[in-house]
């Protein structure tokens, strides 16, 4: 019966693709399209704009981000590891201490190049 285990990831890879692109196309066919003016106007939290909108943000402003989301996703890393800590075998501690000396590595990497100070 090996022919029906390949059947289902077939069959997979048929309908995978349906479901992205129903996601794009349905709303596009349903969807009211009714542009004007006002629509395409830049909004902002109820403010009219004042000046030109498209400004240049330093990149810093980007990175301090990006270091914030890598130790924010780290923590749903770490806390099922810190939960089950003492059930783990000693091969499961010695892989989190690595992924934490990374972590480590990546902050003192971000704090020797000034990534973290808002000057």
């Amino acid at each position: 019966m090996l022919g029906r285990e390949w059947l289902f990831i077939g069959v997979f890879l048929l309908l995978a693709p349906i479901f992205p692109i129903a996601a794009l196309l349905i709303p596009r066919i349903i969807a009211p399209n009714k542009p004007n003016v006002i629509k395409s106007q830049t909004y902002e939290c109820g403010i009219e704009t004042v000046g030109d909108t498209w400004i240049q943000f330093k990149v810093q402003y980007y990175i301090f981000a990006l270091v914030f989301l890598i130790f924010d996703v780290e923590t749903v890393f770490l806390f099922p590891w810190a939960v089950a800590f003492d059930q783990l075998p000693l091969f499961a501690v010695f892989e989190g201490v690595l992924f934490i000396m990374i972590l480590v590595a990546g902050l003192l990497f971000a704090w020797r190049k000034g990534f973290l100070e808002w000057s």
